[in-house]
């Protein structure tokens, strides 16, 4: 669990008489995971080196605060046990143990708790260009197929080393079915190492990595013989939209990872600029970098990304449908601001939910790259014996920001549409289709059967509305 919410459980454990302990010691009777498998447990108890673990009492989150409610340890009966949960390898044959987890396993992520642990990389970077290799040929069928095998595999709490491992588990199709086969038997896909030297995937991987460049224009540009970056940058006759030229000329910049560090500084930057006009407006980082604290960031946080998105809300009664053009204003007059695209809102009172698992919401948007000045860049220390003694070092990185104007009373939804994964967001509205006979999307979320809207004021009740556990954003790295 995050350090933050474990530091609160200890101290008001050890306020009502409990023991705790900080590290594993021989006193040591229970232990108490939270959403963390028996497997998972297991594992970590093998590298602490403990010799026989059956003498600990492997414990759910639930058993520590029906204590605390009791104020008194209560009994570690079988319903909190996280070997109830799959039986143990101790009293089950290690064959067995896949086949038990598969008998519990959602074909919807956002039933699924996934972390960055991701015990089956081998196969999960295999599906992945295999399903970005169909999202170049415009095969939905096939790209969801293995995107969906991918975040299953990303889910589960142990390597697959054999296929009785699959045996049961959803979303595994033919096709995965054979790559998966392959890389146990060979160590590797003949069909992905196909892939990977086939000349168009190669150059629709270049193409699309430009800002502003999509699968259509990858297809006309390759069609035209077009095959790298290089080479479209040294074609003239090329007509490239306002975006796609910002694309190329930042393209080295907006290539690169952004770390967390300068996450951290364009979001003082966009909060400062966004309380000078509305001190009361909410500024939430999403996407990849979103998490509860800095401190359950560095846990379980996604640490790098490749641009940052914000979300802008306002809890107050007074609403400035002007904001992100006053903010981009002031970010042209300090020299911030190296591109800007500003799309007005088309929502519409009332309407429904868009059904399409992908589609785009209507909230007024703004994608920007800003300039930001990188930290101990000396240009005294340059050598100005060089041929480019005129040059100066560039003390600066060019970095993609996305910036959503939300109404406060639609938030909620739109937090949770923007803090992915994509896989994650797709599953959660089709779960409200195909379960509940709900539509939702960044807007809202509509039940057909009583045909209302249902208000939520947090992401939580949205996961309420829904029937379902509520999940953790750095639990969802489907």
């Amino acid at each position: 669990m995050g350090i933050t919410r474990r530091m609160f459980l200890t101290e008001l454990a050890r306020r009502k008489g409990f023991r705790v302990e900080n590290e594993l010691s021989d006193s040591v009777t229970h232990i108490v995971a939270e959403n963390n498998s028996y497997l998972e447990v297991l594992e970590w108890l093998k590298g602490q080196a403990v010799g026989d673990s059956s003498r600990f009492e492997l414990l759910d989150i639930s058993w520590f605060t029906a204590c605390m409610e009791a104020r008194r340890p209560v009994d570690s009966e079988m319903k909190y046990r996280l070997r109830e949960q799959c039986q143990s390898p101790l009293n089950t044959p290690e064959s067995e143990v896949p086949s038990c987890i598969a008998r519990k396993v959602s074909q919807y992520s956002c039933q699924r708790k996934t972390t960055l642990n991701n015990y089956n990389k081998k196969f999960t970077d295999a599906f992945e260009i295999m399903a970005e290799n169909y999202e170049f040929k415009e095969n939905e069928i096939f790209c969801l197929e293995f995107l969906r095998a991918s975040s299953l595999l990303k889910y589960l709490p142990f390597p697959v080393t054999r296929m009785k491992d699959i045996q049961g588990l959803p979303c595994i199709g033919d096709q995965v079915r054979d790559v998966i086969e392959e890389i146990i038997e060979e160590g590797e896909s003949s069909r992905v190492k196909e892939v990977l030297n086939d000349e168009r995937y190669k150059a629709f991987k270049q193409f699309t990595s430009v800002f502003g460049v999509g699968v259509k224009t990858s297809e006309k540009w390759y069609r035209m013989g077009l095959r790298t970056v290089e080479e479209l940058k040294a074609d003239k006759t090329l007509k490239l939209s306002k975006m796609q030229k910002a694309g190329f000329f930042y393209y080295e910049d907006l290539v690169s990872c952004v770390s967390k560090a300068e996450a951290d500084a364009v979001t003082l930057i966009v909060k400062n600029t966004v309380s000078t006009f509305l001190p009361d407006a909410l500024v939430t980082i999403t996407g990849g970098f979103r998490s509860g604290s800095i401190l359950q960031q560095e846990v379980w946080g996604k640490k790098m990304g490749h641009d940052i998105d914000f979300l802008i809300t306002n809890p107050g009664p007074r609403e400035d449908d002007e904001l992100l053009h006053k903010v981009v204003d002031l970010w042209k007059k300090q020299g911030l601001l190296l591109y800007c695209d500003i799309i007005e809102s088309t929502f519409v009172e009332e309407q429904l939910p868009s059904r399409k698992v992908d589609a785009m919401d209507n909230f007024q948007k703004c994608f920007t790259i800003l300039k930001l000045y990188q930290p101990g860049v000396d240009n005294s220390s340059y050598n100005t014996s060089k041929k480019s003694d005129m040059a100066e070092i560039k003390d600066w990185k060019a970095i993609r920001v996305d910036l959503v104007i939300t109404p406060f009373e639609q938030y909620a939804y739109a937090l949770l549409g923007w803090t992915g994964s994509r896989e994650f967001g797709r599953d959660l509205r089709r779960y409200a289709s195909h379960e509940r006979k709900m539509i939702l999307d960044n807007h809202g979320l509509y039940d057909r059967r009583k045909r209302i809207f249902l208000k939520a004021g947090s992401e939580e009740e949205i996961f309420a509305h829904l029937g379902l556990d509520y999940v953790e954003p750095w639990e969802r790295n489907a």
